[in-house]
């Protein structure tokens, strides 16, 4: 069941998704060459608990950290620790923050230093996947018409969207029905409605769909070793069309 959260709720989760946004940006700022993942880490529980939250990954369902930090082939739930970020890396950074018990969720893809032209141009097609599924939370539309405006971007350009990974319902808890694939028919599943809150994270492979699961039973991988990126934000279906809960100051959208 899809579960509809008053005007109010949405404000609650607004307001978590303004503390998130805002530590995606310190994030992004500290996020360069030489850098560790647990330093990035770091900076983060500090930082929302300040604001009155908590991060919402750490502990949530054993997970040891407060991010996702991901690089390269690796797509996402990357647990943070010793990995120094090197020149032309890719790093995708997950966050979830919970306030006054509602939670936000987004996601964010950087290069370190200077990327490679294919690196980029992956980061350029996931981001804009992103819009184009944001684009279409609208009342009225169908769950199926979010999927495919992501499948559409990312494999006209060549790229692979993650087909065993999901976007999902958030708000009152950090995962809640329905989940949200980037792939398929438009006019297809349910019809969105006012009230509606998701989180749509495009997760995209340079190479093919296929993922695994590491030893540590959290980082998934690209199987055949291609770059991946990440984008996500948390996006209120409203009567005026889509609200994006998580856009940072950065973005300038």
């Amino acid at each position: 069941m899809i579960v509809r959260k008053s005007a109010a709720e949405v404000e609650r989760i607004a307001a978590a998704g303004r503390v998130l946004a805002d530590c995606l940006d310190l994030l992004a700022g500290a996020a360069r060459p030489g850098v560790t993942t647990a330093a990035l880490d770091q900076l983060v529980e500090p930082f929302i608990r300040e604001r009155g939250g908590a991060p919402t990954f750490l502990g949530y369902r054993g997970f040891p950290a407060s991010i996702c930090a991901s690089p390269n082939d690796m797509v996402v739930h990357g647990i943070p620790g010793g990995y120094r970020a090197a020149e032309g890396d890719l790093l995708s950074l997950d966050v979830g923050v919970t306030l006054d018990g509602y939670v936000a969720d987004s996601a964010i893809t950087l290069p370190m230093g200077t990327g490679d032209a294919e690196a980029v141009r992956l980061m350029d097609v996931t981001r804009e996947s992103l819009e184009a599924g944001l684009a279409e939370c609208c009342p009225g539309r169908r769950l199926g018409d979010v999927s495919h405006a992501v499948q559409e971007i990312v494999e006209a350009a060549g790229f692979s969207v993650v087909r065993s990974l999901v976007g999902h319902g958030v708000g009152r808890t950090m995962h809640e029905d329905p989940q949200i694939p980037n792939f398929g028919d438009s006019g297809r599943g349910p019809r969105l409605e006012e009230g509606m809150v998701f989180a749509i994270e495009p997760m995209v492979n340079a190479g093919g769909h296929e993922v695994y699961v590491a030893d540590d039973g959290w980082s998934i991988f690209t199987s055949d070793g291609s770059l991946s990126a990440h984008f996500e934000h948390t996006v209120a279906v409203t009567r005026d069309g889509p609200r994006v809960l998580t856009r940072r100051r950065s973005e300038g959208v």
